[in-house]
């Protein structure tokens, strides 16, 4: 398997606190990663920490199976944070200060560059003035200046509006298809990020709880039997034994969902309070991706 990324028990601590806990992440050379999280878990730490902006207290970091990271990071574009724009000049004369910056001697690299992130018609007017979506593109425009083989971006399309988020989208998925392009990508906004994602991890609380394939998280999303328990655990071995369930998951302490014999929850019930377990909710299910991280993550909106 070729990884564009790959760490090791990578660490970062602030003080007493520990930012990005150990946190070992795969991203498959030509994926597009999803990194889903709440705010404060750690995302933009660690990509900070991968583009070399910080220093990880622990841990190792892998770029396109090497560890020379000085090297490998001249294949990554970045935008993480806020994209650095000078808001009273134009779009071609911030991607001319980038062009020198980077001592690219094609003048022509900015009007491509312009066509391609479908900023070439903003002629004179001041960054200033672009909407959120023509600052994002011209951010992804910067970051893509070295023809990089890894982008990674932080909150993209956060803040825009759905005219916005599908210029952004449609970009990334370009990018990925006809330039190769592999995509590390956080985002709040689940429902878009599920039509660009080829794999995803989640991280809380500074780890990352998991790692799956799009396919996965398909089959995960599908139509269920949901309980809401005191105990998943004990619950979920009452089921096995007394109704011979095979197919669920237990995204939660007190979360189970079972995808086979859903006409059959009402055994299932019986069941489970013949045993003495506390059950709290029990309804057919069929989750979205917002639904599915809510539980994993704890359940509120703040992702």
């Amino acid at each position: 398997m070729e990884y564009a990324l790959k760490t090791d028990g990578i660490t970062k601590i602030y003080g007493k606190h520990t930012v990005v806990d150990h946190v070992d992440m795969h991203v498959k050379k030509g994926a597009i990663y999803g990194f889903i999280g709440k705010n404060g878990a750690g995302k933009t730490t660690f990509m900070r920490m991968v583009a070399g902006l910080a220093a990880p207290a622990a841990g190792s970091i892998e770029l396109f199976g090497s560890e020379e990271l000085e090297k490998q990071r001249q294949r990554l574009g970045t935008l993480i944070e806020q994209p650095g724009l000078y808001g009273g000049l134009t779009a071609r004369d911030n991607l001319e200060v980038v062009r020198r910056s980077l001592g690219i001697t094609r003048k022509h690299a900015v009007d491509e560059m312009l066509e391609f992130v479908g900023l070439s018609h903003a002629g004179k007017k001041k960054v200033r003035n672009f909407s959120m979506g023509m600052k994002q593109r011209l951010g992804i425009a910067i970051a893509l200046f070295r023809n990089p083989d890894f982008l990674i971006l932080d909150e993209p399309i956060n803040g825009l509006d759905p005219e916005g988020i599908k210029e952004v989208r449609d970009l990334l998925s370009k990018l990925n298809k006809e330039k190769q392009i592999t995509i590390l990508i956080s985002s709040h906004i689940l429902g878009e990020l599920s039509k660009i994602a080829t794999s995803y991890g989640v991280i809380k609380e500074g780890a990352l709880i998991e790692e799956f394939e799009a396919e996965e998280l398909r089959h995960r999303c599908r139509r269920c039997v949901k309980f809401v328990v005191d105990d998943a655990q004990r619950a979920l071995a009452i089921l096995e034994e007394k109704c011979h369930i095979t197919g669920y998951d237990v995204p939660g302490k007190e979360v189970i969902r079972v995808f086979d014999r859903l006409d059959s929850s009402w055994e299932m019930n019986r069941e489970l309070i013949a045993e003495g377990i506390r059950l709290k909710e029990c309804y057919l299910a069929g989750q979205d991706l917002e639904g599915y991280f809510m539980d994993l993550l704890g359940g509120t909106s703040d992702v």
